[in-house]
This record gives C-alpha cells, structure tokens and sequence, in this order.
C-alpha cells in the first residue's frame, strides 16, 4: 500500500512516462480504496492534454521583436553596462 503523497508522485511520473510498471500497478489499487486520488489522476491527465494542445498551437506561432524593438533593447543593454 501507498500513501497518498506518493500516489500523487507516480500519477505525476505517469504523465510523463517515467513510471515504472510496478508504480502503475500499485497506484491504480490505491485509485481503487482513494477516491481523492482518483479524482487527481483524472484532473491530472486532463491538465496535460490540454496543454499538449496548446503547445501545438503555440509551435506554430513564430514571435519575434521587432527591428525597433531590438535596436531599443541594444541600447539599453549598452547603457547598463
């Protein structure tokens, strides 16, 4: 049996596929006696497929500063030092 402390560990470790088989078993019997746990193990993979998502659409957007922008910060940069 697990402690919820380290329930949440290995739920954070399985998103990121740093779980090992044995932590996945045991984490999915504590899901089974702590609903609380279950619950975060849920919100928890929904948190990460969301941000997957947006992290998608953000690759795709190229910022940059502006010619402006960068001469502006040069400056700046100048003066500090």
């Amino acid at each position: 049996m697990i402690t919820c402390d380290e329930a949440t560990t290995i739920c954070d470790k399985g998103q990121y596929g740093e779980a090992s088989f044995l932590e996945k078993v045991k984490l999915n019997f504590h899901f089974l006696l702590c609903k609380i746990c279950a619950t975060y193990g849920k919100q928890n993979k929904t948190m990460t497929a969301v941000f997957k998502i947006k992290a998608r659409s953000c690759k795709k957007e190229t910022r940059q500063l502006s010619m402006e922008d960068k001469k502006l910060l040069k400056r700046k940069m100048q003066e500090v030092v």
